[in-house]
């Protein structure tokens, strides 16, 4: 049940990715007023207490759920400034790759998770289908560059929240961890507020005219004329992602599920593909024939990888 509890969220997340680079690049000029939106509403999961109710934590666990939350917030932001200097349908890819590496890692060192033979072949395959899918060569970039570094940090800080939100899934009631795990990430937002950035962006008390008055001369696109519309919807199928594959990783076992992402990017990439195609006035990247066949060789494993894995 887990692996289409999870498919189903990362499914959600491809969008969310696609929104993100629309907001980050479009909408929103600076990364860390994004992040300082994205991660000061998650203060906001306290609210579900009188709908499904939770507990408090004891003792010590309120040190991982501080853990997990903080370094969600941070791989958050690190994710944001990555796709700020990269095509969203290689950065991603390589995030996911990191993620699903670290996670193996810390899943063995601290939850002592083991794999079968297959299951691991399966991840070698998902996280070289993801390496495959990084290829980048556009008009800015022929190759690796500094998004792929602050995707690398991005990813470490993913898999250190998984792994802690997996540890007090183990605990206590599956909405008891996830709320307060989350509900840590505010405190991100907190922090970022002493940017003077973020600071200038609430006092204009608009999102996307967070770069010092430059956006007032910039025409409006469509992602600028409809940021709201947009920064909603990201909203939304964020948490119901968010929620779907917490809860997989729950139930199941944190690094198969994080493995899984690769499915993410191949949607997410057939998704801009069409979109460029398409509708490129509201959302374009630069693909080459190489990177097409790239991609295609990339979906292949994906397959085969998730068929080692189930």
């Amino acid at each position: 049940m887990w692996f289409f509890i999870a498919i189903l969220g990362y499914f959600l997340l491809a969008i969310v990715f696609i929104l993100d680079k629309l907001i980050v690049q479009k909408s929103v000029s600076k990364p860390v007023v994004y992040t300082f939106y994205s991660t000061i509403i998650m203060f906001g999961a306290l609210i579900a207490w009188p709908f499904i109710g939770f507990d408090l934590l004891a003792g010590m666990d309120w040190l991982w759920a501080i853990v997990s939350g903080v370094a969600f917030g941070f791989a958050l932001w690190t994710f944001y400034i990555s796709v700020h200097h990269g095509e969203v349908t290689h950065i991603g890819p390589f995030n996911g790759a990191m993620v699903t590496i670290f996670l193996y890692v810390l899943g063995w060192q601290f939850l002592g998770e083991k794999l079968s033979g297959l299951q691991i072949g399966g991840i070698v395959i998902l996280i070289f289908a993801s390496l495959l899918l990084s290829f980048e060569k556009s008009r800015k970039h022929s190759g690796f560059h500094v998004g792929f570094l602050w995707a690398i940090v991005s990813g470490l800080l993913f898999a250190i929240s998984h792994v802690s939100a997996k540890y007090l899934y183990g605990i206590y009631p599956f909405w008891t961890a996830l709320i307060w795990t989350r509900a840590t990430t505010g405190f991100v937002g907190l922090l970022i507020l002493l940017s003077p950035t973020v600071r200038a962006a609430l006092a204009r008390r608009s999102p996307h005219r967070a770069d010092g008055g430059g956006a007032k001369t910039k025409p409006k696109t469509y992602a600028r004329r409809h940021a709201g519309w947009i920064i909603a919807a990201d909203k939304v199928f964020s948490v119901l992602s968010n929620v779907l594959i917490q809860y997989a990783m729950a139930i199941g076992i944190v690094t198969l599920v994080g493995a899984i992402s690769g499915l993410q990017f191949v949607l997410m990439f057939v998704m801009v593909l069409l979109l460029t195609k398409l509708l490129p006035r509201v959302f374009k990247e630069y693909f080459t024939k190489k990177e097409l066949v790239v991609e295609l060789i990339a979906l292949v494993l994906v397959v085969i990888g998730l068929v080692f894995m189930v």
